[in-house]
């Protein structure tokens, strides 16, 4: 189990840097500073929240505990994460599109992003929570399971950078104090 978690918790920052490099739009939005500090705003509590629910099940699941224990524990990790998930999309939402080239593709595509991911905790922890917790190895079989379809939907939720490539949002993302 040890392993499923931080390889998710390595694909979440491998999602968080490519979220950190995007950037792009046109017409009337905020400048890609005011954009760029308030995706960074955005996602910073969600990071800290995923990575404190990580965390927390870590210590909790390398305790000795019981198949429904550990069930509990991780629908609780998942519904969490599913919850911030959702709070950083709300408010990369409410930033609105940045003043550059692309920029609504831009903002759509860490939306987007954020919604696959959302939905991602989302199935995990129904998956999880239809688990019976009878017998432990069928149990934890289906964790990782579940796990692994995580770990390739967060990994089909990346966004593809190669076409929003903004030196300007790049450059506003590497200068705002938010995003440092």
């Amino acid at each position: 189990m040890r392993t499923c978690r931080a390889t998710a918790a390595g694909k979440l920052t491998v999602v968080l840097a490519t979220l950190a490099l995007l950037a792009s739009g046109c017409g009337g939005g905020p400048s890609p500073q005011a954009w760029a500090a308030s995706v960074c705003t955005a996602l910073a509590p969600w990071r800290s929240e995923i990575s404190r629910l990580t965390s927390s099940t870590d210590q909790q699941m390398t305790a000795q505990t019981t198949p429904a224990q550990a069930k509990e524990n991780l629908v609780r990790l998942f519904a969490g994460a599913e919850q911030a998930s959702e709070t950083a999309r709300r408010k990369v939402e409410e930033a609105g599109v940045p003043e550059t080239e692309h920029g609504d593709e831009i903002s759509a595509g860490f939306r987007t992003s954020l919604a696959k991911i959302r939905d991602a905790y989302g199935r995990a922890r129904g998956t999880i929570d239809g688990l019976g917790t009878g017998e432990a190895s069928s149990f934890y079989d289906g964790v990782r399971a579940a796990v692994d379809t995580l770990n390739k939907e967060y990994d089909a939720s990346a966004l593809d950078t190669s076409r929003l490539n903004s030196e300007e949002l790049k450059r506003a993302f590497d200068e705002v104090p938010e995003c440092r």
